[in-house]
């Protein structure tokens, strides 16, 4: 059984359609952005995904670092960066999470960002189909 489920509907046309989720808070106009062609001024499902995954890989990194008995220092960013590339039959995703956690040492810092992907929903749901770089600083 779940613990948590959440719902949205697009509308309108994909790309350049509407989506809102069943409690409202997300209820956003989507457009193409210009370099694929559109006219941008909204945002899009890469960005709702760059978005969603950084917020999701940082609730693991803090996961993690609570398993290992780490305090995760004031200042810890998690930035996912999404590409979007032409592939053998549309196009492909991969992601670029940046990891930063200023104050602790590289190797404890790097140990946390593997040991948050391993955890990660969206880690998890994206491995073996898109590829994850991970990126860490201190």
């Amino acid at each position: 059984m779940a613990t948590y489920t959440t719902e949205a509907t697009s509308s309108g046309g994909g790309r350049d359609g509407h989506i809102r989720s069943d409690d409202g808070f997300i209820d956003q106009d989507l457009k193409m952005p210009p370099e694929l062609g559109g006219p941008g001024g909204a945002t899009n499902p890469e960005q709702l995904f760059a978005a969603a995954y950084a917020a999701c890989f940082h609730g693991a990194l803090r996961l993690a670092a609570g398993k290992k008995k780490v305090t995760v220092p004031d200042g810890t960013e998690v930035t996912a960066t999404v590409q979007l590339a032409p592939d053998d039959t549309s196009f492909a995703i991969s992601a670029d999470i940046a990891a930063h956690l200023p104050g602790l040492d590289k190797d404890t810092a790097e140990d946390l960002v593997e040991a948050a992907h391993q955890v990660c929903p969206y880690s998890k749901a994206t491995r073996g189909n898109v590829e994850v770089s991970l990126t860490t600083t201190v």
